[in-house]
């Protein structure tokens, strides 16, 4: 059973659910402190935690998406997929692989031009949902691989499919399968952005690649990718050729944090101007090496030296004012150009780790962890909700 509850406490009265435990298998190893969580300050017209949601013990939040035809918010989790009315944060459904969800465990979600809701599975293939038809692409249809982590679409209606073993192009007038291997720096693909000029990037576990339509091109940590290892931590085993038994994403070895440059867990494409000047930036999450930023001649390399979190980091968001979020494994970081500031379980999240984050319409940050999301903004002065107290969830 999937359990979505709302644990926030809001002036007007009391709300608190307690989401069920619930067994899963948890694929990577929390670098969370186990310090006691504190409630976040309540001060006045500051960002804050405002509401949270219970996905269930143990298991994980791996993406978030919007639809904004239908006021709705995807949560994809380890668990099976929920819809989430942006309005009144009810659960309009749920789905398992008993309501035709190729895999319960979903690693990205993505909703096309047309309506067509795609889900990424953990070894079941890709899913595509749309007015309660469903139809599932393995191998056997053109799939590169059924194990599909991160979509794309291009303005003409072509969507991308990043898996274990290469991307597919989903041809948007054929529905033809290409699927490419060789062309890409590495064959695992977790991220992929699209440019403004129709250009396809690629995150992968030894770089980042980029397409544009007839020839290709990739950059490594050689090229400036990824900070440099200035604390010389550990090389991770967990990546490459030959691995693929044991890619269960634990950052960790032997209890300690570990680096690669070259594996990239997120990318987006900015299409904001914000004072940072970061319209048409690609930036890429890498593990250890910190947040890039690539201005289409060099990469320019973020890092806890500068106000992140960590240095791993897991996903990448930019609200309309091109402010940007970025989802690590120590935390939730806001970086506006200027400043920086982090949110952790003390403010009210989940976890430390964050795998997703979303900007909803109304520019509230969305965020998922271990164990629920929590949704961030501004006190509603309208409402005379700007005393909301949201008790930070108990992580195990």
């Amino acid at each position: 059973m999937l359990v979505f509850s709302r644990l926030g406490v809001v002036s007007s009265g009391i709300v608190l659910c307690m989401a069920l435990a619930i067994s899963a298998c948890s694929d990577a190893k929390e670098t969370s402190p186990a310090a006691k969580p504190a409630a976040p300050a309540a001060l006045k017209d500051s960002l804050r935690v405002l509401e949270t949601f219970g996905v269930g013990e143990g298991v994980y939040v791996r993406a978030l998406e919007v639809e904004p035809a239908k006021n709705s918010m995807w949560v994809a989790t380890s668990m099976g997929v929920h819809e989430v009315d942006l309005t009144t944060r009810d659960v309009r459904n749920t789905f398992t692989r008993e309501d035709g969800l190729a895999n319960e465990y979903a690693f990205d979600i993505m909703v096309d031009s047309r309506g067509n809701k795609w889900f990424g599975t953990n070894g079941g293939g890709a899913s595509r949902y749309r007015d309660g038809k469903w139809k599932t692409f393995f191998p056997m249809h053109g799939l590169a691989d059924y194990w599909v982590y991160s979509f794309g679409e291009q303005r003409d209606g072509t969507v991308w499919i990043g898996t274990w073993y290469g991307v597919t192009r989903v041809d948007a007038s054929t529905g033809k399968f290409d699927t490419y291997v060789k062309e890409l720096v590495n064959e695992w693909v977790y991220g992929i952005g699209i440019d403004a000029q129709e250009r396809v990037w690629f995150g992968t576990e030894g770089g980042v690649s980029m397409f544009d339509g007839k020839t290709w091109q990739a950059w490594t940590h050689k090229e400036g990718l990824g900070a440099p290892n200035l604390d010389n931590l550990p090389a991770s085993p967990n990546t490459g050729l030959g691995t693929r038994s044991r890619h269960d994403l634990g950052v960790l070895m032997d209890g300690k944090p570990t680096y690669n440059p070259n594996y990239v867990f997120c990318i987006h494409v900015s299409a904001a101007a914000a004072a940072n000047n970061n319209s048409g930036a690609v930036w890429a999450g890498t593990w250890g090496g910190g947040v890039s930023r690539f201005d289409g001649k060099r990469w320019t390399n973020y890092t806890v030296k500068d106000g992140l979190a960590s240095n791993m980091v897991f996903s990448i968001a930019e609200d309309k004012q091109g402010v940007l979020w970025f989802g690590t494994d120590q935390g939730l970081t806001r970086y506006d150009g200027k400043t920086w500031r982090t949110f952790t379980r003390r403010d009210g999240l989940f976890n430390d780790g964050v795998y997703a984050v979303k900007i909803a319409p109304n520019g509230d940050v969305w965020v998922g962890t271990r164990g629920g999301v929590a949704r961030i903004g501004l006190p509603d002065k309208a409402t005379g909700a700007d005393n909301i107290k949201v008790p930070t969830p108990a992580v195990p």
